[in-house]
């Protein structure tokens, strides 16, 4: 018999009760750096401090820039513990159905991620790295046919989405560790604002450089920091995405990285790598933090009934109309971005030479 939502609910309240250390959600982070894990230099500022906007969960995180190199990153980082309560019940469990809702509002940016590759070849194979459950390929080969899609992601997403064909193979696990079991393999590798979710952008660059054949392409599209509309925003920029976000790489950094590694960038987009949803997404933040789920398992249980009816208007009556105007700016400033051909991300495509 399938579980009801209510006796799902209890059960995750269970773990989460048993996870919380005694100590608090400051238990979670390691200790802080004092120097910059790109470049090493001790020349450290705060960029942001925040919270969990989207699930509410507990906790306060900081991101530092380098003012030498100008990598952002979260400082102190989560260590397993916290990445394990963070991540849990976002993309799967109680979270499922939200993200997939989510996965599928992007289709058109998955189907721009494809072309802009397919400008440059028709790959016969293609491995997306930290694909989740495997939205990109399921997009992706509408503009590529042909192609054959892997996926690789730690969650067990990825053995749902061979299930679902939306990928051949599915690798689950970390991608440095499975890189030497695949080297040389594929036409193509991306990654998929990816690299700000790993603890070691190096190596992931390096696992990369490993599996791209010679004359293959990678694709990497992250948040671009230089973002203004992200300064305007502060804390409330979607692409900070705390405490999920541990790395920041600016566009000259990632650039210098991929040359070290035997790579040429072939294509730089910036606005071509723009969402439009930096207010709507603000608007869902406010949304939250004023009529937060009493139901969600990570908060002390509440009971009233004026909160539960609070956040059933809020979502149902308010959020709507508040996300029509709300995508209505983020259409208009995406207009004027066009013009400047920036946006909250950037997209590099990079060939791998022969050595």
């Amino acid at each position: 018999m399938t579980e009801d939502i209510d006796e799902r609910i209890a059960k995750a309240r269970a773990w989460y009760d048993a996870a919380m250390p005694d100590a608090g959600p400051a238990a979670f982070l390691e200790p802080r750096r004092t120097t910059c894990p790109w470049c090493g230099s001790p020349a450290l500022r705060i960029r942001l401090r925040g919270r969990d906007l989207i699930q509410r969960k507990p906790g306060r995180f900081t991101v530092e820039q380098c003012r030498s190199c100008g990598h952002a990153f979260q400082n102190p980082r989560l260590n397993l513990a916290g990445l394990d309560y963070y991540y849990r019940d976002f993309y799967d469990g109680l979270g499922a159905e939200i993200s997939a809702t989510v996965f599928a509002l992007s289709a058109e940016d998955n189907r721009k991620r494809a072309r802009a590759v397919a400008a440059h070849l028709q790959p016969d194979n293609w491995l997306d790295v930290g694909t989740g459950h495997g939205h990109f390929p399921y997009y992706a080969k509408e503009i590529l046919p042909d192609t054959v899609f892997d996926g690789l992601d730690l969650s067990a997403g990825v053995e749902e989405a061979v299930h679902h064909g939306r990928i051949r193979t599915g690798h689950r696990g970390l991608f440095p560790e499975l890189a030497p079991s695949i080297a040389g393999t594929y036409d193509v590798v991306s990654m998929h604002h990816y690299l700000e979710h790993t603890r070691d952008p190096r190596a992931e660059l390096d696992a990369l450089a490993l599996v791209v054949r010679e004359g293959g392409y990678a694709e990497i599209e992250m948040p671009d920091v230089a973002s203004r509309l992200g300064r305007a925003l502060g804390s409330w920029w979607v692409p900070w995405f705390q405490p999920q976000h541990q790395h920041f790489l600016p566009l000259s950094n990632l650039l210098g990285a991929l040359v070290e590694r035997g790579f040429r960038p072939v294509s730089v987009q910036r606005h071509d790598a723009h969402s439009t949803v930096d207010l709507t997404w603000a608007t869902t933040f406010a949304i939250t933090k004023w009529a937060p789920d009493p139901r969600s398992p990570w908060k002390p249980e509440r009971t009233q009934h004026w909160r539960k009816r609070r956040h059933e208007l809020a979502w149902s009556k308010v959020f709507p109309r508040a996300a029509r105007v709300s995508h209505g700016l983020d259409v208009a400033i995406d207009r004027a971005l066009a013009r400047l051909d920036v946006g909250n991300a950037y997209r590099v495509i990079a060939r791998k030479e022969a050595r």
